[in-house]
Order: C-alpha cells, then structure tokens, then sequence
C-alpha cells in the first residue's frame, strides 16, 4: 500500500498534541492554587474584581507558576492580564463577566482591546466547566452611546451599519506571540466584537470549548492569525459571523500546522474559512470531521486575495445541512505586489444540503443579504487570468440543490459567459460574481482538477447546467452523477480534459 508522504507528520503531530494536553492535565493537578477570593474578589459580581484576580495571576507568575481558580460564582471584571505558567480555571459554576464599563479595558501593543490579554507568554491557560461572559451586547451599546453622546469618540464608527468599529469594542481573549497555550472545557460566550484573536502564536491547543458567540456584529468564534500548529478539536460554535476563521495580517507571516477536528458548526456568515486577510498564507491545514448546519454563507471557504500563499490543505468528512454554500475556492488580487497562490487542495467526502431560502433565519442577527436578485448559488472555484488556482481534486462529494432557479429571477445565457465579473480586487465571497451560469459547480482559472464520485441531486428542475469549466486545462471527470436532463449539463469554454468516463461524454459540450 503507498503511504500518503503527509499521513507520518499529520500522525505525528496527533500523537504531540495528545501528549502535551495529557501532560497539561498532569501538570495542573500538582501546581498551587490561587484562589482570588483569598486576593479580595468578590464572587457575587456585584463588584470589579479586576484588581484582585490580576493580583492572583501576578502572585502565581512571580512563583514561576500556579493556577488562578475562580470557584462557583460570578466575577465582574474589566482587562486582566495572563503571563507565563499562569493557569486560569474556572471551576463548574464559576463565571468571569466582562464589565459593561468600556473605560475598563484595554489592548498589549498591537493587539486588540479584549477582557483577557497576553503577550509573548509562554505555558498558560484557560481550563474548566466554567463560564466566560463579555456581555458584549450591552457592552457594545455602552460604547455606542459614548460615541454618540460625545464622550468617547470611535474615529473609524461605521456610519453605514450604525455601529461603533470592530476594533473599537473588546474582544474576550487576545493573544500576542504566546507559546504553548491550552484551552479546555470552558465556555466562551458574547463577546461585543470578535470572540478572540490569537495571532502569532505556536502551539496552542482548544479542546472541547463550546463558543455562542451571537451578541453583536463582527461575533466570529475563532480568529487563528499567523500562528503555527494550532489544533481546535471537539468543540461546539454557534457564531453570528464565521465560525472558525483563519486570517494573515502579515506578509512575513503564515499559518502552518493547522489542525481542525470533530467539531460542530452553526454560522450566519461561514463554517471554516480563511482568507478575509490572506497577506503571508495558510500551509499545512487539516479539517476533517466536521459538521455544519443552519449556516448562511460557505460550509469551507478557501480565499487568497492580497498576496498570501495556500498550499496542502485537507478537507475531508464534513457534513452541512441547511448551509446556503458547500465550497468556495478563490485567488483573488484585492491588495499586494501580486496575486498570491492557491495550489495542492483535496477535498473528500462531503455531503451537503443547500436550501432555497436562507438557513439563518432564525438568527436574531443575520448577515447581509447580497444586493442583487440571484437565483441559488453554485460552489465556485476561481482565479484570476493569467493566475490560475492549481491541482483541486474533489472526491465522494454529494451536494443536494435545491432548484427552482428563474430566468426571471436573473439568468447568464452560455452564449454570454463573459458576462460574469471576473471582481479581480473584489471581497471574496461566494455572491461576489453575481448570477452564476451554473447550478452546481463553476470553474475559472483552475489548471488542474480532478474529480471523482461526484453526485449533484435537484429538489425540483434547474435550467442551468450542472458544471462549467471557463479557461481551465488538466480536466479529470470520473463518475460524476447528475439528474438526467434534455441539456448539456457540462460545458467547456477555452477548456480541456485530460480524462474523461465515456458515459459523460453525451453530457459534455464545448462552447
């Protein structure tokens, strides 16, 4: 049998983060207690406590070592500061509430305004059944009126969406160049902006940490920023914006070694996705068993657009219901030198479900609809002429459509297919083209795509054809299965096949 040259390392890296969070458990169990009640915290949350717990971590780090334990209550608070081989714990019960004061935070240098901060610490972490809570609505409606009433001015307020700027509102955790870093078992909930941001950070661990993080707009539950072997297992997100969010804000820097596993997913923006900032890259990233439902935008969302460099990412067993769109691919040219790259991505047993409607409506904050009639969106993979998306290959994916597309509604005739925008400098986004010519699968740009076992199903008919592939070269079609039609239902502009079943090749036409 040929061994898959990523399957030692991936392996590898498994078995180190199985050992560092058993050793991290160990460990915990044998160092000190800091319990902040002793340091003057009140556990009623009727008073800032800020002081006190900063005062239990800095006493647990000046003893090179120590958890900080906040037992059964609540804890109000304003910015505390973690520092190395300090241990946060939250006992069952126990809840740190962000205080709504917004005079009460603060940032680390470059970093964001958030409750918890650290930067360059190294063996820290956040454990235990307990609770974090940043009030964030409330918090956000403080700030707002701050603004507003004259008193605290946001420079960048966002007039349009009447709300103060992201960066004008705390986050719950922010992490700078820290090292060794293990989240477990805890809550992360309502923060006034994203929930965290970790950025340039080295191994650094989440398991088992449910996130609802539904109080305001910019709600991401993860935001992985330049950081290297990073795993985010069995953990449960319920995100008003993207769900697990990867993001470059360097172009010296990348993501690598990035591990996403067993988790489950609820969004009204994207399940996983990286590329809203894509400056160095992503390399190196594993998703698998994944399972996403009621999300409005993407299931997996693939983005380089201001420069940076995607290369071996793994996507396989992921299962999306109620999601608006199952993959987007896309090498865009927003910012940058140049256009970056986007090569070598495999994606395997997927199985989704995309509704007619939007599957967030439930979500008393919803993502903005796009401003144009369309009719469903198909999954696209582009890039940009003359910077082609390189080596897909798409395996066992069955995606369940649902139809009832209009031309009324809008409509992309094959004789026209220039006439989707090529949005070089545009945000990616699966609306961003418009009107798609297909229903199932679009393709521009791409050298080299393989695809095996592929199944598109229709609840009712749709004019459009399955698939289009649009200056794409190093075409490979295998078992492909889509609803009998008395059209073509894939067609080939300025494209070629390196391999074909002879029972597509009725289905096929080249324009």
């Amino acid at each position: 049998m040929k061994t898959n040259p990523l399957y030692i390392p991936l392996v590898f890296t498994l078995l180190l983060l199985t050992h560092c969070t058993t050793m991290c458990q160990t460990q915990l169990q044998n160092l000190k207690a800091y319990q902040v009640t002793d340091f003057g915290a009140s556990d009623k949350g009727d008073e800032l406590s800020t002081q006190a717990i900063q005062q239990a971590i800095d006493a647990a780090h000046k003893a090179k070592g120590g958890k900080v334990v906040l037992t059964k209550g609540t804890y109000l608070s304003g910015t505390i500061e973690l520092k190395d081989n300090v241990h946060l714990q939250l006992d069952e019960g126990a809840i740190l509430l962000g205080t709504t004061d917004a005079y009460q935070y603060k940032k680390l240098e470059q970093g964001n305004l958030a409750l918890i901060v650290a930067k360059e610490a190294s063996n820290i972490s956040i454990t235990g059944k307990g609770t974090i809570d940043g009030q964030g609505r409330k918090l956000a409606l403080a700030i707002d009126s701050l603004h507003h009433i004259g008193e605290r001015i946001d420079p960048k307020y966002n007039k349009k969406r009447m709300r103060p700027n992201e960066l004008h509102r705390p986050e719950l955790i922010n992490l700078l160049r820290c090292t060794n870093v293990n989240f477990s078992n805890v809550t992360l909930k309502s923060s006034a902006s994203w929930l965290q941001t970790i950025e340039q950070c080295t191994d650094v661990r989440y398991d088992s940490v449910t996130i609802h993080n539904r109080a305001y707009w910019n709600n991401d539950g993860f935001d992985i920023v330049d950081c290297k072997n990073v795993s985010i297992t069995n953990c449960n997100i319920d995100a008003a914006d993207d769900g697990i969010c990867l993001k470059s804000h360097s172009k010296d820097h990348y993501n690598d070694g990035i591990y996403i596993a067993n988790c489950t997913i609820r969004s009204s923006a994207s399940a996983i996705k990286f590329g809203t900032a894509s400056l160095g890259g992503f390399k190196n990233v594993t998703i698998e068993n994944i399972k996403v439902f009621d999300t409005f935008r993407s299931a997996i969302a693939i983005e380089s657009v201001d420069g940076g460099i995607i290369e071996n990412v793994k996507v396989n067993n992921i299962t999306a219901l109620n999601t608006g769109n199952a993959l987007f691919i896309r090498l865009g040219h927003r910012s940058g030198d140049r256009p970056g790259v986007v090569k070598d991505v495999s994606i395997t047993n997927i199985d989704v479900q995309v509704p007619f409607g939007r599957p967030d409506i439930d979500y008393d904050l919803r993502g903005p609809e796009v401003n144009f009639f369309h009719n469903p969106f198909p999954s696209s993979i582009t890039g940009i002429e003359g910077y082609h998306v390189e080596n897909v290959q798409l395996e066992n994916i069955t995606i369940r459509y649902p139809g009832r597309a209009s031309k009324g509604m809008a409509y992309v005739p094959l004789s026209r297919l220039n006439q989707v925008k090529e949005e070089v400098k545009g945000y990616p986004e699966f609306s961003m083209f418009g009107e798609l010519p297909a229903y199932g699968l679009y393709v521009r740009h791409v050298t080299g795509i393989t695809m095996k076992n592929i199944i598109f199903t229709l609840e009712n008919e749709d004019f459009r054809p399955a698939i289009i592939f649009d200056d794409v070269s190093n075409i490979t079609l295998s078992r492909l299965e889509v609803p009998k039609s008395n059209k073509s239902e894939i067609i080939l502009k300025d494209a070629s096949i390196n391999s074909i079943d002879e029972e597509l090749l009725q289905q096929l036409e080249k324009l």
